[in-house]
Formats: C-alpha cells, sequence, structure tokens
C-alpha cells in the first residue's frame, strides 16, 4: 500500500487506483474528445500519459522535510542570507490541471547550521509536482524551509506563468504573476526584504 500526503498534509491511499484503471480513464478521455483510442497513433497514449502523470505529479510520494535532514555545521559562523535564484518551476494548476511554467528565488538566514545547494532546489521542485495553486506552492516552500532548517528567516518569490489564462479563458500570453512570502527576519525587518529583493533582480551581463 503506496500511502501519501495530500496538500493538506491528510494521509492517502495512492493504491486504490491501478496503472491500469488509469490507463483506462485516459482512454474514456479520448473518446470524449471525439478520438478512436484504438487506432494506430493512439494505441499507447493512455500509457504514456500515465507515466507522464506520474513525473508530473512525483512529489506527493516525496516528504520535503526529509530533504533537508542533513545539515552543516562547518560554516565558521556564516550568519547572513543565502539566497538561490532562477530555480526552474514546470507546476499545474489545480482549477483546469493546465502548466505553470516559472522560476523560484529561495533566500534563508541560517542559525548555526547550513543546507547543501541543491536541496533548496528540491524543496522547489517537490511542491512543484503537485496540483498546485502559486500562492499556496509560495507558503509551502517558506514554510517548510523555516521550520525545517530552524532558520532566523526565510523568503520565497515565485515568478510564473499559468497556461490556463495564456492558453484558454483570458488569453493573455504575456502576463505572468508573483507571489512573495517572508518569514522570521525577512518579515520583521524591511532591510532584509530590501537586500533580497535587490540580489534577486540583479542579472548576469
Amino acid at each position: 500500500m503506496k500511502l501519501v500526503k495530500d496538500t493538506d498534509n491528510k494521509t492517502l491511499d495512492a493504491s486504490k487506483v491501478s496503472d491500469k484503471e488509469a490507463e483506462e480513464a485516459f482512454k474514456t478521455i479520448l473518446t470524449w474528445l471525439g478520438e478512436d483510442p484504438n487506432r494506430e497513433g493512439l494505441l499507447e497514449t493512455p500509457k504514456r500519459v500515465m507515466k507522464a502523470y506520474k513525473e508530473y505529479f512525483a512529489g506527493y510520494k516525496i516528504d520535503p522535510s526529509k530533504i533537508l535532514d542533513k545539515t552543516f555545521g562547518d560554516v565558521d559562523g556564516y550568519d547572513d542570507m543565502v539566497i538561490q535564484k532562477n530555480i526552474s518551476i514546470q507546476s499545474h494548476c489545480e482549477h483546469h490541471m493546465a502548466p505553470i511554467i516559472g522560476k523560484a528565488h529561495v533566500a534563508y538566514i541560517p542559525k548555526e547550521r547550513v543546507v547543501g545547494l541543491s536541496k533548496l532546489a528540491r524543496v522547489v521542485e517537490v511542491f512543484s509536482k503537485r496540483l498546485q495553486t502559486q500562492e499556496r506552492l509560495t507558503m509551502q516552500v517558506a514554510k517548510t524551509l523555516m521550520e525545517s532548517l530552524d532558520a532566523k528567516g526565510v523568503a520565497v518569490t515565485i515568478d510564473s506563468t499559468h497556461q490556463c489564462m495564456t492558453m484558454r479563458g483570458i488569453k493573455k500570453e504575456q502576463a505572468s504573476t508573483v507571489t512573495n512570502y517572508y518569514l522570521g527576519q525577512f518579515k520583521e525587518d524591511l532591510s532584509f526584504q530590501n537586500r533580497y529583493l535587490r540580489f534577486i533582480s540583479i542579472t548576469k551581463d
């Protein structure tokens, strides 16, 4: 039995639906679209889509706090902000299951220990690979880093485009959405916010 956590941290039984049942569901959708799922070009499509969805939504099977278990204390007392910019995001909105494409910027102020740099991007990836709203995604990353690292402060910014509004509906192709979430010193002290915002706005020549 595979037990996973949903976005409200409730335990779900992921084994209730088999791969074959998922394939049949996609076959039904193809028929609903007006296609013939038995024609040559579509025979393997339900299986391919099922495998693709496993990749798109792999974050349900991973506990992001576990990624941050290993930290390092040999940093000679470093206590200023650590910033990781331009972390690519590929997610899906929970309202239309359409792609969300963008980038995240993450910063934290360590107390005594730091975490490997790749772990910051990994936490972003895990939460991204779930059905999301951008607002919740921003908060989830920030709160997990704050709690798991016992940080003095955390800042998270996400800038992305939502294909539910660029390819359908209002169809504003150039529209992007920016969300910010601050905890600890980043929330309490505007000087930290201002420095962080300046750093993430710097571009390479």
